[in-house]
């Protein structure tokens, strides 16, 4: 068992070689520092590029008509494609992976209440667009669309925050009836929206936007969500499928990839997914090779101490030491050595990335203005469990660092270690 006296003897070695001590447990603190803050470096980007994702499901398709570029069974090229009702209702039934799903209308006008207007982009939804764009209904303004006011065709807006501070100069606008063009409809909720600009849109029933904007019929884009789909290649194959789907009712080649756009979240998030995993690998590779030469540093030192007190052990062998005694000495030394630099390492590391996102969050930066912004770099801390791992890792290695030297002490005889200059 180790007790204080070994302690005071390991204590008694350091002392006397401090400098060469120092320098050793530098090179292991410094290389936690560097794995510590290469980590939240990654961690930085990592988050960063997940909060651009934040405002959407990461499982979200979008598709939208456009114009057909090749001949197809006598039909003429560039024939513009335009989407119908019967898209949107068939498309559910013959994919059962799409869950959630909206059809879109787009209509940019004028908003007017009492004297107040201004030009807004509109558009006609249905309530899943709520689930698929993550739109945010804090408590007290209201609701957004539901399946009541699809059904009945309901004129009811739901507004921005822009839209409020411009058109309703403080008032509150709930239950309030503002004029679309010439047509009235009723506020019944203000979504939360990050920014705070004319972009943001206005949303009303699709029903609605139909009877009105597309006389009773056909829509402009299509957004959905799909379970199940995890790999390139099974993204690759529903994305073949729904396009040979739309060819068959649009009569068009399915091989004609212009005739309807579609952009997939999913194979998007797999891309970043996959950099970002492959980011992390070889930060972790760096990080442990600049540990291990910390490490190595001390194994080597630690060879260095065996071969000065090589007769010391002599000595102590003779008189009854055992050889575990001489073993756990060497390497409750080198533990100590790398456990205290290395934790010194680390809490160096771990300040330095929380100062950094303290003050990145003091100046707002990695904070998206609009939802079109775009942030690389964003909370660049490294959680408890990396620090726990990497103590472990510590731990191991200063046993490692620690054994072989000690190993080589205990093979030695007395006879040989007194002998020894």
């Amino acid at each position: 068992m180790f007790d204080f006296d070994n302690f005071r003897e390991i204590w008694s070695t350091v002392k006397k070689n401090k400098l060469r001590t120092f320098l050793t447990g530098f090179s292991v603190a410094w290389g936690i520092f560097m794995l510590i803050v290469l980590l939240g470096a990654g961690n930085g980007m990592r988050n960063g590029i997940i909060y651009n994702f934040d405002n959407m499901a990461t499982n979200q398709v979008a598709i939208w008509p456009r114009t057909a570029t090749k001949p197809y069974k006598g039909m003429q090229t560039n024939r513009r494609v335009r989407f119908k009702s019967e898209d949107f209702e068939e498309l559910a039934r013959l994919n059962p992976e799409i869950d959630l799903k909206t059809g879109i209308i787009y209509r940019s006008d004028t908003l007017t209440y009492g004297e107040e207007y201004n030009v807004y982009s509109l558009r006609g939804i249905h309530p899943d667009m709520q689930y698929i764009n993550k739109i945010e209904m804090p408590v007290g303004n209201g609701r957004f669309i539901n399946d009541i006011d699809i059904l009945e065709k309901r004129k009811v807006i739901v507004i921005s925050p822009r839209m409020k501070q411009v058109l309703f100069k403080g008032e509150d606008p709930l239950g309030k009836h503002l004029k679309v063009g010439q047509m009235a409809y009723q506020v019944i909720g203000i979504y939360k929206a990050e920014d705070n600009n004319n972009d943001a849109p206005a949303y009303v029933p699709f029903s609605t936007a139909q009877l009105l904007y597309k006389r009773g019929y056909g829509l402009d884009e299509i957004n959905f969500t799909v379970n199940g789909i995890y790999t390139k290649e099974e993204s690759e194959a529903f994305e073949k499928r729904i396009r040979a789907q739309f060819a068959q009712r649009h009569r068009f080649d399915p091989e004609d990839t212009r005739a309807i756009g579609m952009w997939s979240a999913i194979e998007e998030f797999q891309m970043l997914n996959g950099m970002l995993n492959g980011i992390t690998l070889f930060i972790w590779i760096i990080g442990i090779g600049t540990l291990t030469a910390g490490v190595v540093g001390v194994s080597n030192i630690m060879l260095i101490t065996v071969r000065e007190r090589t007769k010391e052990f002599g000595i102590r062998k003779a008189i009854g030491a055992t050889p575990f005694s001489i073993l756990k000495l060497i390497i409750v030394e080198s533990i100590i050595i790398t456990a205290v630099f290395g934790y010194i390492g680390m809490v160096c590391g771990i300040g330095i990335t929380e100062i950094i996102n303290a003050v990145m969050e003091n100046m707002n930066a990695g904070q998206t203005v609009s939802r079109d912004d775009m942030t690389i770099f964003r909370n660049p801390t490294v959680n408890m469990s990396i620090a726990l791992s990497s103590t472990l890792l510590l731990m191991i290695a200063g046993v490692l660092a620690g054994y072989f030297p000690a190993r080589k002490a205990v093979k030695i005889t007395a006879i040989e270690a007194m002998r020894h200059e």
